[in-house]
């Protein structure tokens, strides 16, 4: 199965991607790889602080851009309400969604990290 078939299993809307990159296919699976990266560097944490919390904000709405850039859906909308909550002071609801979305993050980075490695 090709990264574009498998990631679309995963909930990622690849053809909204792909058709927001002028419907080039290899230009969207480079970004796609750049992403990985991204998430690596960039990873949020459960156990964050709930007294101070912003840069788990900041990062979240990092990864919540750079997710609705290229459709990758579930985590878009996963970032998206942590940054809601943590923006309305609720960084425990905050949390139980970082936790409930981190095992589709990593099934997507897994399937990311297994095509740029072939």
């Amino acid at each position: 199965m090709s990264l574009l078939e498998e990631l679309a299993t995963l909930g990622v809307d690849v053809e909204g991607g792909v058709k927001r990159l002028s419907g080039k296919q290899s230009l969207y699976e480079r970004m796609m790889f750049k992403f990985l990266d991204m998430v690596k560097k960039s990873e949020v944490s459960p156990d964050f602080d709930s007294s101070s919390y912003n840069d788990v904000m900041e990062v979240a709405h990092a990864l919540k851009g750079a997710a609705g850039n290229l459709s990758v859906t579930p985590l878009y909308e996963g970032y998206g309400q942590i940054v809601d909550l943590l923006r309305k002071g609720k960084p425990e609801e905050a949390r139980k969604v970082l936790v409930d979305m981190l095992p589709v993050q990593e099934k997507i980075m897994d399937c990311i990290a297994r095509h740029a490695n072939a």
